[in-house]
């Protein structure tokens, strides 16, 4: 594409780039706060728990499964029925209703191999990872939580709805909702900027009796006005809204849902990188979960440290053992140092053992419910996005 700046970009060109989001009443995004509602209910009770719930919901129905190994003894029911009706599914009409759903439970304690070799014989610094897996960690300068600028918006569109549901202010929106954000990005050599938001996508579930001029009315004034800057906004931006004409069946009764589906609306939108693992549901030993915290955590702090613009941190970890095997940088051109120095600058201020990294960043603690919509990232609440301060040599 050709922009009016397009001359200072590399090739003189700009592109577009896509991020989604999904709101607290998508069926997936249902199981992954159910999933860690489950985690935070055992965690606050036993912080030693190792959980790993996967949750299914369908029309009228949850059910968790998998594996729980933990001195707590908590009323699943209560804590499945209390976040659907805290989402918003109270009454049949909406498709679901927390009061009459079926809760199935289908949870055993975890596979002794696993424990055995984790934890067995070994201190709380030393623990071994508890899988092999790949995860990445992605910060960018383009806006001031280093995070894309597209997919920080998709997730402001969706916490924008809730808000508006919750408020009154427009009270026909019901809890399923989806948003997508095209943006047009110059390449400043390897470096993002955002130039124009160039299509908005929301679709979200609402009452029969609302007509669609007054939900796209409603969807461009009171939430796309208030949370997309007027910068990025001109006369070209397009938009669809409510593009199906009518959404009305919502939830897990218009779709099945299932945790850890929506993996790239959790991270970072489709820039960076993916292992593949998802989070919900999962204690810290899983390192899944807590190697991308800790890779976020490290990609963060290099890029507020000044020490590049831009960078895609990787980390793997073989089942029972504590330190990485690999830690890789790429800092996409935007650093005055090259990936070798940076690799030694993370090597002597981050430990990357999975006991460590819970300790820095207090992840026995209850804390996981929150991160389970709108974003694991991007959110100062969380620890790993408090940048550490680095120790290095600035010659």
């Amino acid at each position: 594409m050709n922009h009016t700046n397009a001359g200072k970009f590399n090739n003189g060109k700009t592109f577009l780039f896509t991020s989604e989001s999904v709101g607290e009443g998508h069926s997936d995004k249902m199981c992954d706060q159910i999933s860690d509602a489950v985690l935070d209910a055992y965690l606050a009770l036993d912080p030693d728990s190792k959980v790993a719930c996967e949750c299914v919901a369908k029309t009228g129905m949850v059910l968790l499964c998998g594996e729980v190994t933990s001195k707590a003894t908590v009323d699943l029911q209560k804590v499945v029925r209390d976040t659907i009706k805290k989402i918003g599914y109270d009454d049949s009409s909406k498709g679901f209703d927390y009061k009459t759903c079926n809760v199935l439970v289908a949870l055993e304690p975890q596979c002794s191999e696993i424990t055995d070799c984790v934890f067995e014989g070994k201190d709380e610094d030393d623990i071994g990872a508890g899988d092999q897996g790949l995860m990445f960690g992605y910060a960018t300068d383009e806006t001031e939580e280093c995070m894309p600028l597209t997919i920080l918006l998709a997730h402001k569109l969706n916490a924008k709805l809730k808000e508006l549901s919750r408020n009154g202010v427009c009270p026909w929106i019901r809890p399923d909702s989806k948003s997508q954000v095209t943006v047009e990005y110059g390449n400043n050599d390897g470096a993002m900027e955002p130039l124009r938001v160039h299509t908005v996508v929301i679709s979200v579930q609402h009452a029969p009796d609302v007509t669609l001029q007054e939900i796209r009315k409603d969807l461009k004034e009171k939430v796309i006005k208030t949370v997309i800057p007027e910068k990025y906004l001109d006369d070209r931006t397009v938009y669809h809204l409510l593009p199906s004409g009518k959404f009305i069946m919502g939830g897990p009764q218009g779709d099945a849902g299932l945790t850890g589906r929506k993996i790239i609306v959790d991270t970072y939108g489709g820039w960076g990188g993916h292992g593949g693992g998802a989070f919900s549901g999962k204690d810290f030993s899983k390192v899944d979960r807590s190697g991308a915290y800790a890779a976020r955590w490290v990609a963060k702090s290099l890029v507020k440290a000044g020490l590049c613009k831009r960078v895609l941190i990787q980390l793997s970890y073989a089942i029972s053992v504590s330190r990485p095997l690999s830690i890789s940088v790429f800092h996409y051109g935007t650093s005055s140092k090259d990936e070798d120095e940076l690799l030694e600058i993370i090597q002597k201020n981050f430990d990357l053992r999975p006991g460590v990294i819970v300790r820095e960043l207090g992840l026995k603690r209850p804390i996981y419910q929150k991160t389970a919509c709108y974003g694991h990232f991007g959110r100062e609440e969380f620890p790993w996005e408090k940048p550490k301060t680095l120790v290095f040599n600035k010659n």
